[in-house]
Order: C-alpha cells, then structure tokens, then sequence
C-alpha cells in the first residue's frame, strides 16, 4: 500500500512540474529586450512582416547594407549612444527632425553612413515600430511564428473550404444516382409495354417489305433542283474558301498563358505605370521589346507581397479559387516566381547568381514582310494619334471604347489598363492599317510637319477648300514600299 501511494505521489508531482507556469515559452523577442534594460511589448511574428515591407530594402539584421544591421538595435543603440525605445520611435518616424533638433547620437549616425538620410515612416504606428524593434531582438523566432502563423491560416482555409467541396460532390453523386434511376424506370416501362402489344397481337407486321429509298432514282427525277443546288454550294464553298484564307495570320483575341501570370490592370490601371516605363524600347526602334526582369525589381525589391485591395472577381466566380484573398496569394507567388528568375534571396535582400530565362510567349507578332516601326508611331505620331482616338477616327473605335485619357499604345493594343492577361485587341491585317492612315489626321501644328507639308496643304486648300485636312494617305501613307521593301 505505502508503495501504491508514493507511486501515485510521483504521478502528481511530475505531472503539476510539466504544467508548471514558470516553464512556458517567453514570446519571442522578450528575453533580448529584457536583457536590454528596458521591456518592449511586440509581436516579433507581426514585426517580421513589417521588416520584410519596409526595412528590407536598407537593412539586413546582420551586416551593414545601406544601413546597419538591425539585429539587437535596442541594447546596440543604448550602449552606444545612451539611447532607448523612444529614441527609436522618433528616428524611425522622422530621423530628420529628430537631427534637426541637435540630437548628438543622430546626427553621429547620419555622419557614420555616409550622410544618407534614412526614408521616414510616419505612417507607422508606436505599436507597429515596437513589433519591428521585437523581431530584431529575435529575428529568428518572429520568422518562424509568422510563418507558423501564416500556415496554420492557410489549413484553416482549406478546411473551410472542404466541407463545401465533398457537399457539392456528394450532391452531385445523388443528382446522377436519381437520374440514372429514371432513365432505367423509363426503359424497363417502354419495354413492358412493346410485350404488351406483342401478347395482345396489335403490333403491326408488314407482309410484304416495301421498295427501299433510292438516291440515284431521286437525283435523276429531280435532275435541274439538283444542278441549281450544286451549283449553290459550290459558290457557298468558294466563298467560304475566300473568307478563310482572308483569315489566314489574323488572331485577333489571341491570349495565351504566361509562365509568369502579369497583371496589366494592377500595373497600367491600378498603379497608372505609364506604358513605355517598362516597354522603353518603343521610343527607339521598330519593336517595343519585352521588359529585363531588372526592370521590375526596381519596384519588387521592397513589394514582395501583393497587398492591394483590387483582385480578379472573375477568378473566384469562376470557380479557380475560392476567396479574394486566395487570388492575393496567387499574385504574391508570382512574385516569389520572378524572383527565381532572375535570382533574387527576398529574406537576405540579395543575388544569388543562380538565374533562369523566363520564357514569355509572343502575342503580337508582324510577317517578315512587313516593316513597322514602334518609333515612328510612338513619338512622331503621338500627339496624332492621340487626336485620332480622342475624335474616335481609329479602326474599330467603337469596339475598343478608348478613354480620352488614353496612352498612345491603346489604338492598336487596346486598353490594357483593363486587362489582366493581355489579348490581341484589333486585327492588324493590312486593310485595317490603311483604314487608320485614311482616317488619321497628320498634326500641322508640329513644326516640322507645318514646314515640310507647308506646299502640300496649299494645294489641297486650293483642290478641297480651306477647311481640308492632310491624312496620312496624303503624305506617302498608302505607298506599298513604305511597309514592303
């Protein structure tokens, strides 16, 4: 019995030292900051994230960059200058007014990094900037929350979503189960009732079978229908043999997939990115070029994650994902997609070398015969066609349904601040770009034009009156070595 009971006592005890409250885990960050002299009341797993948004781009928690490092900045800024959390705050939120002010410490900062004054972040809350100052006393920890955190958030969702889905496919099964039932209901009772007139001896039988359905007795009875009918066809099929081979090389609404899912209505419609900020080879040469992933880190160094509020309704309707917040995530993954490409380490803000082309698939592409320069259009037929899209004088103007404010590229490319995934918006077959110089008044009010057109626009004032306007036929426009040569 005394054995039984110190058994039992043993049981309680090391049961009451596990759940013992002195054992649970500090949160993260607690320890170094206590250490530090002064208490910070963060969430290191939030403070991650505000790093990886805001402070990446300058700092690395170990090792200078174009700031110093972050790791512990709390005990470092204390022991070197004297300083601690309020400090912090308001270099954060303004280093330059807090160096305005005679601050020894700051400016001493200032002065050490090359007199490279630090990006103010006002928008930040005290809340916000004791997160930040938490995670840097353990980088580690807050990462591994905030990841944790961010998985444990996608399982919930897949749960959530879950029940939906086996309901809809059991209701499915249920559906094809009474339907198949039916079917087989219907059969069984049309069967019975053939027997039934069979038993009852009202089904017919023919005693003799009849001559059977001859075309050659049919075409000869009704010999000149059928020459006119043949004839028909026959037209009806080189006709739209024609109309085919018209549509030969001709894909408007063309869009395929890109390995990289780009967003045209986030950045040309939502951000108002000017066209030609990326595609900068339009200005000059013949071909618009398809943008360096370079190009787009100058932005997606600091924008790692999609945090916008717009996103594609048609991708949750159609069933593709379920949430808006699902679509969000897919854009930040395309993100972290562009990011392998071109070998970019998001977490330590820097090259690793290892790169891989990304390979775009074409969508506008013009024959080999035919030469068309982008410069040509772009630049010294900008403020043109511009007029011409404001007047609504372009090729399918009605159609492509242009804003006043439009960027020059939309007359042939359409508005592509409205699409996500780009298309072929017009035909690009010849008539369509003769329709365009017919229609397209040449701007008289360029110097060079008014000068070099002056003798022209005379005789035609002269010919048609003074109120003729000169078209791009009317200088050269529907010249055949002008696109073919």
């Amino acid at each position: 019995m005394k054995f039984l009971n110190l058994a039992i006592f043993l049981v309680i005890f090391s049961f009451s030292y596990s759940q013992d409250p002195t054992d649970k885990p500090e949160p993260a960050g607690e320890e170094q900051a206590q250490s530090s002299g002064e208490e910070i009341n963060g969430d290191a797993a939030h403070g991650y994230d505000l790093f990886q948004q805001s402070c990446i781009a300058c700092h690395k928690i170990d090792g200078d960059m174009v700031g110093p490092p972050l790791r512990d900045v709390v005990a470092r800024v204390k022991e070197e200058g004297g300083v601690g959390r309020q400090w912090l705050h308001d270099w954060i939120k303004d280093n330059n007014a807090l160096r305005a002010s005679g601050d020894k410490y700051a400016n001493e900062v200032f002065e050490k990094y090359n007199k490279i004054p630090m990006l103010t972040f006002p928008n930040l809350s005290d809340q916000d900037i004791d997160d930040i100052l938490a995670y840097t006393s353990d980088p580690e920890g807050g990462e591994k929350a905030f990841k944790e955190a961010k998985e444990k958030k996608a399982e919930e969702s897949a749960a959530a979503a879950a029940p939906a889905e086996s309901g809809s496919s059991t209701t499915g099964i249920v559906i094809f189960a009474y339907v198949f039932l039916a079917l087989l209901l219907l059969f069984t009772l049309f069967r019975l009732n053939t027997l039934k007139k069979l038993l009852s001896g009202k089904t017919d039988v023919p005693a003799e079978d009849k001559p059977g359905f001859s075309l050659a007795q049919f075409i000869h009875k009704y010999n000149k229908a059928f020459n006119v009918l043949l004839a028909a066809f026959s037209l009806l099929a080189l006709y739209g043999l024609w109309i085919f081979m018209f549509g030969i090389g001709v894909d408007k609404g063309y869009q395929p997939d890109q390995p990289i899912y780009f967003s045209h209505q986030v950045h040309a419609g939502v951000q108002g990115i000017d066209c030609q900020y990326c595609h900068s080879s339009a200005k000059y040469g013949k071909v618009s070029g398809i943008p360096s992933p370079n190009t787009c880190m100058n932005c997606h160094k600091m924008i790692k994650e999609y945090k916008g509020e717009y996103f594609e309704e048609d991708l949750v309707k159609n069933g593709k994902f379920a949430s808006g917040d699902d679509v969000k995530n897919f854009y930040t993954g395309e993100i972290q997609k562009m990011y392998a490409a071109i070998g970019w380490d998001p977490d330590q803000a820097e090259y690793t070398g290892e790169q891989k082309p990304i390979e775009w698939v074409r969508i506008h592409n013009m024959p080999d015969f035919v030469y068309f320069s982008h410069e040509q259009h772009v630049v010294a037929g900008e403020k043109a066609i511009l007029n011409a899209i404001k007047n609504k004088t372009i090729p399918n103007s009605k159609e492509l349904n242009l804003p006043e404010d439009s960027q020059v590229c939309f007359a042939c490319h359409g508005d592509v601040s409205k699409m996500d995934e780009v298309k072929m918006a017009n035909d690009f077959t010849m008539g369509w770009c003769v329709e365009c110089h017919r229609t397209t008044e040449v701007d008289m009010t360029n110097e060079y034009n008014s000068q070099y057109y002056a003798d022209l626009h005379e005789k035609l004032k002269k010919e048609y009156g003074d109120h003729t306007k000169i078209t791009v036929d009317a200088i050269g426009g529907l010249e055949c070595a002008k696109c073919h040569y």
